[in-house]
C-alpha cells in the first residue's frame, strides 16, 4: 500500500471520527445490576480505569461537553454503570474506577461482580477503553484489569491520560514501553494512544479508533 493511501486512509478514518463524536449525545441510564442494562442494541464501548485516572474528563473532552458526567450525578454514581448514546450509533460506558481504598468492602466486592458480569457476557460490547493515568504508568491493578479483560475476551485499548502532566521524553518512554507490555497481552490492540483532555491531544485519533470499532462486529456472549 502507497504512502498516499495509507495517508488517505487515515484521514478519512479521522473524519469518521469526527462526525461521529460531533453528534448529539444524551444521558440513557445508570445500572447497579445486571437486570437494569438496558438492552442489547448498539455497539458500546466500555471507559474502565484507576479511580482519578480523569475518565469523566476524557469523556466530556472526547464528545466536546464540559458537563456530561454530570449529567447522571447523584451520590453514588461511581457505584455504577453509567451509559451515554451517541448519535444513536454507540453507546459509550462509563464504568466504576477501582482501586478506590475509602470504599466499603462489601461495595467494591459488589462493583467488581457487577463489572466482571458485565465484561464477560454482554454481546454488543465492542470494546474496553482502559485508561492509564501517564504520570504513573502501569500499576499492579491496570494489570490485573488486564487479566480480567484477557479473561472475558474482550478487546481493549489502552489510552494514556493527563499527557499534558508529563515531559515528553518521558512520556515518549513509557508510551514504548506499554506497547513492547502489550505485545505480549491477550485481547490488546499494540499501540496505546497518548492523550489530554486539556490540550485535546490524541483525542482525534482516539475518536478514529471508536469510530472504527463500533462499525465492527461486538464480541459474542460466553454468558448464557
Amino acid at each position: 500500500m502507497s504512502v498516499e493511501t495509507l495517508v488517505r486512509r487515515l484521514e478519512l478514518d479521522l473524519e469518521a471520527g469526527r462526525r461521529l463524536f460531533a453528534a448529539p449525545v444524551r444521558y440513557v441510564t445508570s445500572v447497579a445490576r445486571l437486570d437494569q442494562l438496558p438492552e442489547v442494541g448498539l455497539p458500546e464501548i466500555a471507559f474502565t480505569g484507576r479511580s482519578n485516572v480523569g475518565k469523566s474528563s476524557l469523556l466530556n473532552a472526547l464528545v466536546g461537553r464540559s458537563g456530561l458526567a454530570r449529567t447522571s450525578h447523584t451520590p453514588g454514581r461511581t457505584q455504577e454503570l453509567v451509559f451515554f448514546e451517541l448519535g444513536g450509533r454507540l453507546l459509550l460506558v462509563d464504568m466504576p474506577g477501582y482501586g478506590f481504598a475509602r470504599a466499603p468492602k462489601a461495595k467494591v466486592e459488589a462493583w467488581t461482580k457487577l463489572i466482571f458480569a458485565y465484561l464477560r457476557g454482554r454481546p454488543s460490547l465492542a470494546l474496553a477503553c482502559l485508561l492509564i493515568d501517564a504520570r504513573h504508568g502501569l500499576k499492579p491493578n491496570d494489570e490485573q484489569a488486564m487479566e480480567l479483560l484477557a479473561e472475558t475476551a474482550v478487546p481493549y485499548l489502552v489510552v494514556l491520560t493527563k499527557a499534558d502532566l508529563v515531559p515528553q521524553a518521558e512520556l515518549e518512554r513509557r508510551a514504548a514501553e506499554l506497547h513492547r507490555a502489550l505485545l505480549r497481552r491477550r485481547a490488546a490492540l499494540p499501540e496505546p494512544i497518548v492523550t489530554s483532555a486539556r490540550d485535546r491531544r490524541g483525542l482525534a485519533l482516539l475518536r478514529a479508533e471508536l469510530a472504527l470499532r463500533s462499525a465492527s462486529e461486538p464480541k459474542s456472549s460466553s454468558a448464557e
